[in-house]
């Protein structure tokens, strides 16, 4: 087990320094651009592709880092560069997560290649979970996938929202309900190849931020997928079905959710992302405080903004603390009995809310401009108390797991 340390060794501050290098050469001039067209950046994956950064065999090499700090230094670096460009590189990672999690060792060679494609032809992924009633309720999910055992298919049918690259991916990774008397413990996750008919996207989301990610609902109509496209196979499902049976006819209901306690390990990978776009805002307002004068003097002079700086960056350390800790607990296999993923999200969401809005205020009506980045990286942190559970989904689950409660 690796000693937990809040200093990154050579081979980490290489990696850091040159994915810090992509992020300002690369994404933050694209940065603006992409923001107004609200489309996702294709000619930036294509580079980041380039260099290695958008590819299965990076993210598994941060991924399984011994430290943990692989995953959370990269999502720093990345979104320090811009967040929606950064989500469109990482939100491929999701759905590949969820076939290395739970798929076979065939699946996992057939399809994730072709999640991401080649340096000349890119391709993305989308993990669809969401649903227009079930967003943190997973129990409440109804798309529903039934077994056709005289084909050996089984056939979707529902509707997902807030897919990153939903509709345009090459690969689909879907949760559905296959037996519904189970709640949440009755759900698989079945790949859905590329041009499999009745899988369209529905509205594609205008959003306030991360507006260079497309999001958007997919549409599954009659979908019909070969049985080897559910993610682990029929056998291993049904055995997980039958103990999960067996377990509500003794009262295991209250056994812990699955589905959140998944959430609850990769909750400080956002919580990173948070850190890094709070860490860009910071930056430029301590910058612009630095330069910028009135009354004759610099306006970091002043206490009022002197000391706003000073709990910017107090709070980035911490939450960035908080992040590092719950990713070498994840890594360490150390359980998270104070909800420390939760709480490591949390805080570095919140933090990111509060640094962006007060770097707009630093900067003054050149903050509310668009001509300077603090306006668009407001915009952009919104998302993080949101996605990937609410704050308030958050403090539920702290809540809940110092209580001794189950999370459900």
């Amino acid at each position: 087990m690796a000693e937990f340390t809040m200093e990154l060794n050579d081979e980490q501050k290489e990696v850091r320094d040159w994915l810090h290098g992509f992020a300002a050469d690369v994404i933050r001039p694209a940065a603006a651009e992409w923001d107004e067209r609200e489309e996702t950046p294709w000619p930036v994956i294509q580079e980041a592709a380039k260099v290695g950064i958008y590819s299965l065999d990076f993210y598994a090499q941060q991924y399984f880092d011994p430290t943990g700090l692989g995953i959370p230094m990269a999502m720093e670096e990345l979104f320090w560069g811009d967040a929606g460009i950064a989500l469109s590189i990482v939100g491929t990672g999701l759905a590949a997560v969820g076939v290395l999690a739970n798929g076979t060792e065939e699946q996992i060679g057939t399809w994730i290649p072709q999640m991401y494609g080649d340096a000349s032809d890119v391709k993305v992924a989308a993990f669809c979970s969401s649903e227009p009633d079930a967003g943190s309720d997973v129990a409440s999910m109804r798309t529903r996938a039934v077994y056709d055992e005289a084909k050996d298919e089984w056939v979707l049918n529902g509707t997902k929202t807030w897919a990153t690259n939903g509709g345009i991916a090459n690969v689909h990774v879907v949760v559905a309900v296959v037996d519904a008397e189970l709640g949440s413990k009755g759900h698989a996750s079945f790949i859905i190849p590329p041009n499999t008919p009745g899988l369209s996207q529905g509205q594609k989301f205008k959003k306030h931020g991360i507006r260079a990610s497309h999001t958007a609902e997919v549409i599954l109509d009659n979908v019909r997928v070969p049985g080897s496209c559910l993610l682990g196979g029929k056998e291993k499902l049904d055995a997980r079905l039958a103990r999960a049976r067996e377990k509500a006819k003794k009262g295991g209901e209250r056994v812990k959710n699955a589905a959140m306690a998944t959430f609850e390990a990769s909750r400080p990978a956002v919580g990173a992302m948070a850190v890094g776009t709070a860490r860009a805002a910071y930056e430029v307002a301590l910058d612009y405080a630095r330069t910028r004068e009135q009354f004759g003097r610099p306006i970091i002079d002043n206490q009022g903004v002197a000391f706003q700086l000073a709990d910017m960056r107090t709070s980035i350390d911490a939450a960035r603390l908080l992040v590092w800790r719950a990713s070498w607990m994840a890594i360490n296999g150390k359980p998270f009995t104070a909800a420390e993923g939760s709480m490591s999200k949390l805080f570095a969401s919140e933090t990111a809310k509060k640094v962006t809005a007060q770097a707009v205020q630093i900067l003054g009506g050149n903050g509310y401009t668009r001509e300077y980045p603090v306006e668009r990286m407001h915009r952009d942190s919104a998302i993080y108390t949101i996605f990937e559970g609410t704050s308030e989904i958050q403090r539920l689950v702290i809540a809940r797991t110092l209580a001794g409660m189950p999370i459900r």
